[in-house]
This record gives structure tokens, C-alpha cells and sequence, in this order.
């Protein structure tokens, strides 16, 4: 981009999550070089769209008791610090737009009016329809942590790691009515130990993930409209992954890896 060009103009659609999220975000906002990327504004949803319990009963099922009782520690921590996404985008001067759906009319008429080039989803809680993803000039772009098509769906990091993977593979790829089916853009590889645990790597990818968006979102150019080549991907060859059950973890467990 030339010195005279205008900033990319950013969206960013995210989920309220206080422990891994925001580590994406601790990166992606201190880093982010605004001369040339501008965030318009962006929108943090409620992770899982279900009742908090129903949550805390999947979230107690996956990592156990115990496991469960540390990381129950540390959302009691950072609601206390009042450490938040929320509370990040606003120290680095981003504005927050609420929405009850990002596919609601009204949210799409804001976002038209914002008269953005990409929009970035960063673990978004919801699918995107068409009127949405058709708004962005320069198109729409999600981070997801599996290699595409092989780990599409839920908790990529996870099956990366059952599966015996050397490596969990960090992607952006474009985004389609279709989830996780649109072509790739950049990947990563983020090397994993031979016992390991979920909080490193969770940890790990998010923060190097964020680099790899920065990365990602130079090579659009919104004066000349180019954008970064992608690689279509065939979903047929894929698997989309649910929310893990007992005897995955245990699968997983029997590896020798952690929760945390």
C-alpha cells in the first residue's frame, strides 16, 4: 500500500470469552499497525447462545471436577479485574456496537453504513448469512484453529491434539453460507509437545493467530480492491467435529495430554 492510500476499514465480530479470546485480542490490538488497518467497530456476542448453566454443564462434562474448578477460579478472577475484550477494543479506542443478532436487519443496516472493506470474525457464536457477508467491498475473513477441511466445526484444537497431530494448524480462510467452507488464505503451524496440554496450545494459537490475521489483512489493498489469493477448499474431504464427548476426552487423555 502506498504511503497516500487510505487505511483498510475493519469489522470485527467476535464472542465475550475473558480466557482464551481475549489473548487473540491482548495481540491483535497492541499490535495492529492503525496507520494502515482502521477498526470501524466491533461487535462481541454472547459465547454459545444458551443458558449459563447448560454451559457450565458442558464446559464441567469436557475438562472434569477439578479442571473445572480452576477455570470457574479464573472467570471469577477476571470478572473481579474486569479484564474483557469489551474492555480492551475501548482502551485502544474501537467502538462497540451491540447487536442481538449480527443477521438482524437492523445490525445490517449499521454495518452498511460503516461503509466497511472486511469484516473479521474471530470465534463468532454465529453463522453469517448472505445479506451479511455480502456487505464487506473487500469480502469477509474468519480465523479458525484446525487445518481446512480436515478439522472443520467445534473445538479444532482438541481433535488436532487427540488425533495425534504434530502440529495444530492455525487458518484464515474466506467465509460462505457454508461454515468453515470457504477457500483458504494463510495458515500456520503451531508445534505440539508430545504430552501437552489445551491451555498451551489454546493459548498459543490465538496469540500467534492474531499475527497471522495482521499479516492477512496487509495484503488487502482497498484503493486497487486485491485482496490475498486463497485456495478453494472440497468439504466433501472433510469431517465437521461437534463439541467433544466423554470418550473423546478420555481419547484424548490417553495420549498423555492435558486440559491444563
Amino acid at each position: 500500500m502506498s504511503a497516500s492510500s487510505r487505511p483498510l476499514r475493519i469489522f470485527v465480530i467476535t464472542e465475550d470469552d475473558p480466557l482464551y479470546v481475549i489473548r487473540f485480542f491482548d495481540v491483535f490490538l497492541a499490535e495492529l499497525p492503525k496507520d494502515r488497518i482502521d477498526i470501524a467497530g466491533m461487535t462481541i456476542s454472547r459465547a454459545f447462545h444458551e443458558p449459563i448453566l447448560r454451559t457450565a454443564k458442558r464446559i464441567w462434562r469436557f475438562y472434569g471436577t477439578i479442571d473445572f474448578l480452576r477455570l470457574l477460579m479464573r472467570w471469577v478472577l477476571v470478572k473481579v479485574t474486569g479484564r474483557r475484550i469489551g474492555a480492551l477494543a475501548q482502551s485502544a479506542g474501537v467502538t462497540l456496537i451491540d447487536a442481538t443478532s449480527v443477521n438482524s436487519p437492523e445490525f445490517l443496516e449499521r454495518l452498511r453504513a460503516l461503509d466497511v472493506d472486511v469484516l473479521v470474525s474471530v470465534a463468532a457464536p454465529e453463522v453469517f448469512k448472505g445479506p451479511l457477508l455480502s456487505i464487506p467491498r473487500l469480502g469477509c475473513i474468519n480465523i479458525h484453529s484446525g487445518r481446512l477441511p480436515q478439522y472443520r466445526g467445534m473445538m479444532p484444537t482438541f481433535w488436532q491434539m487427540r488425533a495425534g497431530e504434530r502440529a495444530a494448524t492455525v487458518t484464515i480462510h474466506e467465509m460462505a453460507e457454508k461454515l468453515d467452507a470457504g477457500g483458504v488464505v494463510a495458515t500456520l503451524d503451531f508445534p505440539l509437545l508430545t504430552h501437552d496440554s489445551l491451555d498451551r496450545v489454546i493459548t498459543g494459537t490465538k496469540q500467534a493467530g492474531a499475527r497471522l490475521m495482521i499479516q492477512t489483512l496487509l495484503q488487502f489493498d482497498p484503493e486497487t480492491g486485491a485482496r490475498p489469493r486463497s485456495v478453494p477448499i472440497d468439504i466433501s474431504t472433510g469431517k465437521y467435529n461437534r463439541f467433544p464427548d466423554p470418550q473423546s476426552v478420555r481419547e484424548y487423555r490417553a495420549r498423555g495430554h492435558r486440559m491444563l
